[in-house]
């Protein structure tokens, strides 16, 4: 389990920082920016979560793929490489993306189907939401990015594609399941 007594240690001052499985790499290896931008994801989502408060089923729902999104982490800082470790590592498996689909058509069912792309906004939740949103895909892009050139789980990688799914339908949901949403009317302005 973790342990963490001391938060500097100087390791990393020269650019490089250790993955879990122990080698190290350079901050800006695409691995590292993978997990970097997950860990963004999440601490946007802990930006969301106070405006969430009082919503009951959604915030747990933020609070539990916080969770999960540290067990991305763990998997991304463990690269496969097919060789044995001393440890099981953790690993995204398909029952969190399961639940995580099961979230989406659950809140779906619940809203109008759109008859244009929304803008993100509405409400504080939903704009918060939107750009958590946002966040998400720029860590799916850098985890695709990785993928290209090493193993990245496919768990994994289906996990944060779904992930940005429900984002936007929880702000659908959050933005009084869709009626405060705000289309986009395509040349409005020419």
């Amino acid at each position: 389990m973790v342990k963490l007594n001391r938060i500097y240690t100087r390791t990393g001052d020269g650019g490089t920082t250790g993955l879990a499985s122990g080698p190290r790499r350079r901050k800006s290896d695409a691995r590292l920016v993978a997990i970097g931008d997950v860990d963004e994801t999440n601490a946007a989502l802990g930006l969301v979560r106070l405006e969430a408060e009082d919503e009951g089923p959604l915030a747990e729902a933020l609070k539990r793929i916080q969770n999960d999104l540290f067990d991305l982490g763990a998997d991304l800082a463990t690269p496969e490489t097919g060789e044995a470790l001393s440890y099981e590592p953790l690993r995204i498996v398909d029952a969190q993306v399961d639940w995580l689909e099961a979230e989406i058509d659950r809140l779906n069912a619940r809203l109008a189907p759109l008859t244009s792309f929304v803008l993100p906004g509405g409400g504080p939740l939903a704009s918060g939401l939107h750009m958590a949103r946002t966040v998400c895909r720029r860590a799916e892009r850098a985890m695709v990015a990785l993928s290209g050139e090493e193993a990245v789980g496919a768990p994994a990688l289906s996990y944060i594609n779904r992930l940005s799914d429900y984002l936007f339908v929880a702000a659908r949901h959050a933005n009084d399941d869709g009626r405060f949403d705000i289309l986009w009317e395509p040349g409005k302005n020419r």
